[in-house]
This record gives structure tokens, sequence and C-alpha cells, in this order.
């Protein structure tokens, strides 16, 4: 399992504010669903923050999301070595597969795959 991407998740209800602020260091928004926006770097396109007002299908908010390249595997790893599950392994209508786990500090992370 190789690691693609790791992004910060804010957790705002100021999209347009966070927009504007984060497009003062560079970003640029590449994608924005409604209740998530992802802004990155046009050069260097990884670097990526994605703000949100509340996850569309999921119970919280998570606070970073990780992208693999087997995120099959990536729940079968946290879930044998007895991790809390907070959201099940599931395809998303906007093209990811994923799930959230919490980690040893209490934070929620979100792994996925792109179908």
């Amino acid at each position: 399992m190789a690691i693609r991407r790791v992004v910060p998740n804010i957790q705002s209800e100021a999209a347009q504010e966070s927009r504007e602020f984060y497009g003062l260091l560079g970003f640029e928004e590449v994608m924005n669903l409604g209740w998530i926006m992802t802004l990155a770097s046009p050069s260097s396109p990884a670097a990526q923050i994605n703000v949100m007002t509340s996850d569309k299908t999921a119970p919280v908010a998570p606070d970073m999301s990780v992208e693999v390249d087997d995120v099959d595997a990536a729940y079968a790893v946290m879930r044998a070595s007895g991790a809390e599950i907070i959201h099940p392994l599931q395809d998303e209508e906007w093209g990811v597969r994923r799930f959230f786990v919490r980690d040893p500090s209490g934070r929620v992370v979100n792994v996925l795959g792109h179908c």
C-alpha cells in the first residue's frame, strides 16, 4: 500500500473567505461540491487543502484525508489493528471509496482511493 497524498481538512462555514485567504498564498480552487472545496497549488498540485462545512455522508467531518493506492488493504489493516472505524468502507457518488478511522490522538482520518 502506497500513500498518494495527504490533505488537511479545515471545517469552516466561511468557504468564500477561506478561498480568498488561501488564495493569498497561491492556492486555487480545483474542486467544489458545495459542502467541500479543494484548493491546490498550481505549481505543486499535490499540495492541497480541503475546506468543508460538514461531510455529506459521514457522521463527522474528518481532520485529514489520506489517499492510498489500495483503500481495501488499508481498511483491512486498520480493522485488524483494532483501530476505531468511524465511517465504514463504502463507495461514494463523487468517485471515491473511503472509510474514516480515529487515530491515537483522537483525530478522524478519511482514508480514500479514487474509483
